[in-house]
């Protein structure tokens, strides 16, 4: 019986060291194939972002343009006040972003580390706000900002951001912390260190993982937000990317022939930012995800 099954087990053994090379080149296939149609669409914007009204109808449509048309690049800066949207996005982002790292990270820390009465009660009620859509506030939250007289400002797009962050951010950072075993705030208190100076010296170098998620994650959001900006700003030259980009197409529309390669320009240089911080802070982002997810 042990002879029999010996050739049995070699058997098995051979047919499985067969089977998952051919299972990972399938993998890597169906990856590869996903991650072209992801990059199908980005590709086309590009291409025809350099070429000329009578090359964007042209049918079938090359693959590449015969010809880059760099001069493209400069005309959307000449027709619109492109230069200033990207001055407003770069603005509002950045200072939103910060406002979401500071306020979110300080929230979690109360919540992972701290004990006091409702603790919880608070957490539960924080979290039960991500079931709440953006158009259930949005009435409440615009008759706000007009009695402070902040319409048509970057104050609505802002000074949320620094008001806790948001539930989703609170819940990602608490996470993480809930990793970081709590060795480390009792050698900071130890040593005479505040709660403040363990967060800022101790908790956020190891936090960097997370914080770098939510700085992408934010950015992002902040960065392609249309909704917002659409309810607040009215004047052109107060306008976002996303707001512009709109504003583009429709007055570019109007001008009787389809400045399609313009729009796509426009749409070029608006994803190229926050597709580049993805690429450089795509490792921390990735573990920062991955790890906040290990202790309830």
């Amino acid at each position: 019986m042990a002879t029999r099954a010996a050739p049995r087990a070699e058997t098995a053994a051979s047919a499985a060291q067969i089977v998952q090379p051919g299972i990972a080149v399938l993998t890597y296939l169906i990856a590869i194939l996903f991650g072209l149609l992801a990059v199908i669409p980005f590709f086309w914007a590009v291409s025809y972002s350099f070429r000329d009204v009578a090359e964007v109808f042209q049918f079938p449509p090359p693959l590449l343009p015969p010809r880059l048309r760099w001069e493209n690049y400069v005309t959307i800066f000449q027709t619109m006040p492109f230069a200033l949207w990207i001055v407003n996005t770069v603005q509002i982002t950045v200072l939103a972003t910060l406002g979401t790292v500071v306020s979110a990270t300080v929230v979690a820390y109360s919540f992972a580390r701290f004990r006091y009465p409702g603790r919880d009660l608070f957490f539960f009620v924080t979290i039960a706000t991500l079931i709440l859509p953006g158009e259930v506030t949005i009435v409440p939250t615009y008759l706000i900002f007009r009695g402070l007289g902040w319409l048509d400002s970057f104050r609505p797009l802002i000074v949320p951001s620094w008001l806790g962050g948001g539930a989703f951010y609170i819940f990602l950072l608490r996470q993480f912390l809930l990793t970081i075993p709590r060795d480390f705030d009792d050698a900071a208190k130890i040593d005479g260190a505040s709660s403040l100076q363990t967060l800022l010296s101790v908790i956020a170098p190891l936090l960097k993982p997370a914080i770098v998620a939510v700085t992408v994650i934010s950015f992002i959001g902040q960065w392609d937000d249309f909704f917002n900006p659409l309810i607040y700003l009215n004047t052109p030259t107060k306008f976002t990317l996303s707001l512009g980009l709109n504003y583009l197409q429709s007055s570019l529309s109007g001008e009787g022939v389809p400045q399609i390669h313009l729009l796509m320009v426009a749409a070029t240089l608006a994803t190229l930012p926050p597709l580049l911080l993805f690429f450089v802070a795509q490792r921390y982002f990735i573990e920062g995800v991955v790890l906040s997810g290990l202790k309830a």
